[in-house]
């Protein structure tokens, strides 16, 4: 067996549950779970119905590289959301359709990383653990970069010494941060892309949560996005990854794509092609019509807007939290251990969260995910008001 799999920890769920294990909370409260980052809102319907419209479609094999309609439909909509140069994104070139993030997140440092005793993927702490797995089982050592409320959970980039720089294979960025919510700023991203340049490493910039923010007339930058301002039409050593699984509440139709260098997706494509990772084609289909609609997924922000007021106006005192530039998550500190804070109040009333030490790694300056939680506002709005009472009444008990 690899090697490698001995050094990969427990999923951050796999520890939550164990935390709860032998724990029977109250059977008159229903269980409300703002631990899982699963969109519960229901998926529009035009979607469904054009992916059952395409069922004839199983009867093929798809290829690696995607139907070009679908292929031309993302170059189209993150052309118009990116504020890109019309042609500069192109569906030849310079996109491919994945499985969703999580699958592309993984697998495209098997094909980015050339192992070596000293290659290093440099990722934020705390970090959707992916970004971990996937260095190490690609070879290289994980280097982490804590996200707190003192640098305003950005990572401090300056700070990393040249020498990890020159052995950075990977740099791994999250905007908007999953769990923080913070939105990279254009000066942030400048200085990453020029820092690639530099060190010769490519930037995997996840923005999965991109489409889901409180300003309409003040979207989330993206890395494409600053590029094209730089006058880096090529987008040479940056690569976004994007998905329909936030947007559009389509989790488990698993489809996402990768855009950018056109010379990393051609090696990437190569990969791809021994990985077996094909969308099948009526998902293909189906993507492509949720791609061409935005009136849903302003309806989508419209639905967390009202869930992140209400939450904020019930808990504001009683817990120190935050509103997040975007994505769906509170991260608030805790008054006790994450932990035991997570543990008490599932026995008690019977509302999961998660731990935000299960999502950080320690470092020599701690670990920046404890004496915090992450809550997940999926649920309903009523559950997730009704969590945040309950929440508001164990608190008030301490």
């Amino acid at each position: 067996m690899n090697h490698h799999l001995a050094s990969l920890q427990p999923y951050p769920f796999e520890k939550l549950a164990a935390l709860k294990a032998g724990i029977q909370p109250p059977a008159h409260l229903s269980s409300i779970a703002l631990s899982i980052g699963e969109p519960k809102h229901a998926p529009p319907a035009f979607v469904i119905e054009e992916l059952a419209r395409q069922l004839r479609g199983l009867s093929q094999y798809p290829m690696t590289k995607g139907l070009p309609e679908l292929r031309e439909a993302i170059c189209q909509w993150a052309t118009r959301r990116f504020q890109l140069k019309s042609g500069t994104l192109t569906a030849d070139h310079h996109v491919l359709p994945v499985a969703g993030t999580r699958e592309a997140l993984f697998s495209f440092a098997q094909a980015c990383v050339s192992a070596a005793p000293a290659a290093k993927v440099v990722m934020p702490n705390p970090f959707y653990q992916i970004y971990e797995g996937a260095a190490l089982l690609a070879g290289a050592a994980p280097y982490f970069l804590n996200c707190t409320a003192e640098n305003n959970f950005v990572p401090d980039f300056a700070a990393v010494p040249a020498e990890v720089w020159r052995h950075c294979q990977l740099l791994y960025i999250c905007s908007p941060g999953n769990p923080t919510g913070t939105v990279l700023d254009r000066a942030t991203l400048q200085s990453l892309i020029e820092l690639a340049d530099e060190y010769d490493f490519v930037i995997a910039s996840d923005e999965c949560y991109s489409e889901l923010y409180f300003d309409e007339q003040n979207p989330p930058l993206g890395l494409l996005q600053v590029c094209a301002e730089m006058g880096r039409d090529d987008f040479r050593r940056c690569v976004v990854f994007h998905s329909l699984s936030k947007r559009s509440n389509l989790p488990g139709l698993r489809s996402g794509f990768v855009a950018g260098d056109r010379e990393v997706l051609n090696k990437y494509l190569q990969y791809r092609t021994y990985h077996g990772c094909a969308l099948p084609v009526p998902t293909q289909l189906a993507s492509i019509a949720a791609w061409n609609d935005e009136h849903h997924v302003r309806e989508n922000r419209e639905l967390y807007r009202q869930k992140f007021a209400k939450v904020f106006s019930i808990l504001k005192n009683h817990l120190d939290l935050t509103m997040p530039d975007a994505g769906f998550y509170f991260w608030p500190r805790t008054p006790y251990a994450d932990t035991e804070f997570a543990r008490d109040l599932f026995a008690e009333q019977n509302v999961t969260v998660l731990p935000g030490q299960y999502l950080a790694r320690p470092t020599p300056a701690g670990n920046p995910g404890e004496n915090r939680i992450r809550l997940a506002l999926v649920a309903t709005l009523d559950e997730c008001c009704d969590a945040a009472e309950r929440i508001k009444r164990f608190c008030e008990s301490r």
